[in-house]
């Protein structure tokens, strides 16, 4: 093939996500407290964040994002600990990226194997260690109870990136970026414009589901109606036990159906996955659902993902203005950037810096 013959053209770089930053930085006031609060915390759970704290997270989130240059150096001297013992690309390196950006230093361990844990040593004994070697620690295990494991033994801040089929705290928090971001009207208390989400998954099988639900229903005004889209084989397994009076006891409105293109017309934003990670592999679910440029989308209609996809997701929608996956993916570096910044008690540098 002739080069001559290539066209080169770069797509317009706002194609995914339109919706600049900065409109999030003016809908939110600036309120530190909630940000030097978090010093310290291990990030356990969606549950331990509150609706100003997330807005203090995603309005530090869009000032980086904003004007990503003038953040060189917040955590310079200060070390992070990036242990990943199950597979991950995005997750891992939004993180490495997030504390590479502020100026800091990354120790990395991807595979379990060859650590001492392969000859048998306690997490305990590991965490002991990670006390003495870095500032902060993000941890991704297959294994549900390792992260608990490790927490009574630490002495510096840990992040859950991911345990089992337990939490994805911090992927949460990027899925609710990129929504204010879309639609910065909907942080307001009082206000009209509720939306219409559909979640195609299983809230009680997915960790990144079970996080979106609980911090989505931190904000209970802005949504409608919150649809369950499932297999029918899932049905008597959709939902852990007391999870959806949880929510709904938040005021967040349920329903459940099968059909799919029956509800997408009706639908603001499409959250869709297919993986659950559960043990040391992973099944798929709902693999009669796919999302195309075909599907009956509302015209405004935006798609979340958290990555990686497969069939579920095609990739003829990458091109259209439902495309808000890639934008998530993007954001997700300056969500754990603000976040990284107030767990390492470096907050007070970066704000009332505009």
């Amino acid at each position: 093939m002739n080069v001559n013959d290539v066209s080169f053209e770069r797509k317009r770089p706002d194609v995914y996500g339109d919706a600049h930053p900065k409109a999030l930085l003016r809908a939110i006031q600036e309120d530190g407290d909630y940000l030097v609060k978090l010093a310290s915390q291990h990030i356990v759970s969606g549950d331990q964040f509150d609706a100003n704290t997330m807005k203090q997270l995603f309005r530090l989130a869009a000032k980086f994002e904003s004007n990503p240059k003038r953040y060189s150096s917040p955590l310079q001297n200060k070390i992070l600990i990036s242990a990943f013992y199950e597979p991950s690309t995005r997750t891992r390196l939004s993180f490495e990226s997030a504390w590479h950006r502020l100026g800091g230093d990354i120790m990395s361990i991807t595979d379990r194997s060859t650590t001492g844990i392969a000859k048998g040593e306690c997490l305990a004994d590991v965490a002991e260690m990670f006390n003495n070697y870095g500032d902060c620690v993000v941890l991704r295990d297959n294994h549900q109870e390792s992260l608990f494991e490790m927490m009574d033994a630490l002495r510096i801040p840990i992040i859950n990136a991911g345990n089992g089929t337990d939490e994805h705290p911090t992927q949460a928090l990027a899925d609710m970026y990129a929504i204010f971001k879309w639609r910065p009207t909907l942080l307001q208390e009082a206000q009209n414009d509720k939306i219409t989400i559909g979640v195609i998954g299983v809230p009680s099988k997915m960790r990144t589901v079970r996080s979106f639900l609980k911090c989505l229903s931190v904000f209970p005004q802005a949504v409608k109606e919150l649809w369950i889209i499932h297999d029918k084989a899932s049905e008597s397994e959709l939902f852990d036990a007391g999870q959806r009076e949880e929510l709904e006891a938040r005021g967040v409105c349920i329903r459940t159906t099968t059909e799919l293109d029956a509800v997408l017309p009706e639908l603001d934003v499409v959250y869709i996955n297919a993986i659950s990670w559960e043990g040391d592999s992973f099944n798929t679910y709902g693999s009669a659902f796919a999302l195309n440029a075909q599907s009956p989308l509302k015209e405004d209609a935006i798609i979340l993902h958290p990555l990686a996809r497969g069939d579920e997701l095609s990739t003829d929608l990458d091109h259209t203005a439902h495309n808000w996956y890639f934008s998530q993916a993007r954001g997700a570096v300056f969500l754990r950037m603000a976040l990284l910044t107030c767990m390492v008690e470096r907050a007070e540098r970066v704000m009332d810096v505009v």
